[in-house]
């Protein structure tokens, strides 16, 4: 089994699994992205995940209905081209593998991820598909949701194995590491990161996936209980040094940044 980061518009990914003869793709904003992809690797599409509504992630499903493609997603969707609804704790089999539906709101009041346990993930470690909830270095502007929401998806998030390999869905992880550096500018695993993805990206290679335990050492918005993370929120308004309080003043400060 492969995983394919399929680029799409300015900065998405859509992210494909494939053994070779069928193939799943997530949040299909980008129907022709993904009909070349296919053509290119001589695939199947046999399967769709969606993550929430937005048009970025959703936008190609009715173009691609055409395949014949089970799509999960959420009940809401069922008029925008979900087949099969799922929620919470629910279970996507799919050619072997088997993806565990979390409920992660706060991006979008309503919103989706889907884990692949190690046992039967393709490179022996957890995977997930997390669409917009958390980026490299960053998490998800809020749009319907909530902070106290989103933080909480961070901090279900923050529980799962260290080694579990995240796929978001934009690239948006040099800005992200900015930010960052102006939050937490005596984190050297920042610094380092941001070396190593400037290289990427000068490669035309994708930042992507990431994994949890290099988020939990860079990202800002997973280390709300670190005092230079904390000093710095505190600075820039947070009311007091609540995770909560902290997570909510630097997802304001970066819509801004």
């Amino acid at each position: 089994m492969k995983l394919v980061a399929i680029p799409a518009f300015t900065d998405n990914y859509i992210w494909m699994l494939h053994d070779g003869q069928e193939a799943l793709v997530v949040d299909p904003g980008d129907a022709a992205v993904v009909d070349q992809a296919l053509a290119t690797h001589g695939l199947k599409l046999s399967a769709i995940l969606v993550t929430h509504h937005h048009a970025d992630h959703i936008g190609g499903l009715s173009a691609l209905q055409s395949h014949g493609a089970t799509v999960w997603g959420q009940r809401s969707l069922l008029d925008r081209g979900v087949t099969h609804p799922v929620d919470e704790g629910d279970t996507v089999d799919w050619r072997g593998l088997q993806f565990t539906v979390m409920s992660l709101p706060g991006h979008t009041a309503e919103h989706l991820a889907y884990l692949v346990p190690a046992a039967s993930s393709p490179s022996g470690h957890p995977l997930i598909f997390l669409g917009d909830v958390l980026f490299s270095a960053g998490c998800g502007r809020i749009f319907d949701g909530s902070p106290p929401a989103l933080h909480a998806s961070l901090a279900r998030l923050a529980q799962l194995p260290m080694d579990t390999e995240i796929c978001p869905a934009h690239e948006y992880t040099l800005g992200n590491l900015k930010f960052a550096r102006a939050i937490e500018p005596g984190n050297a695993e920042v610094a380092a990161h941001q070396a190593r993805c400037l290289a990427l990206r000068d490669q035309g290679a994708p930042t992507l996936p990431t994994t949890l335990a290099l988020e939990l050492a860079i990202n800002p918005f997973l280390r709300c209980t670190q005092r230079e993370v904390i000093d710095s929120a505190v600075r820039h308004g947070a009311p007091d040094e609540s995770s909560l309080a902290v997570f909510t003043e630097l997802r304001r400060w970066k819509n801004t940044f």
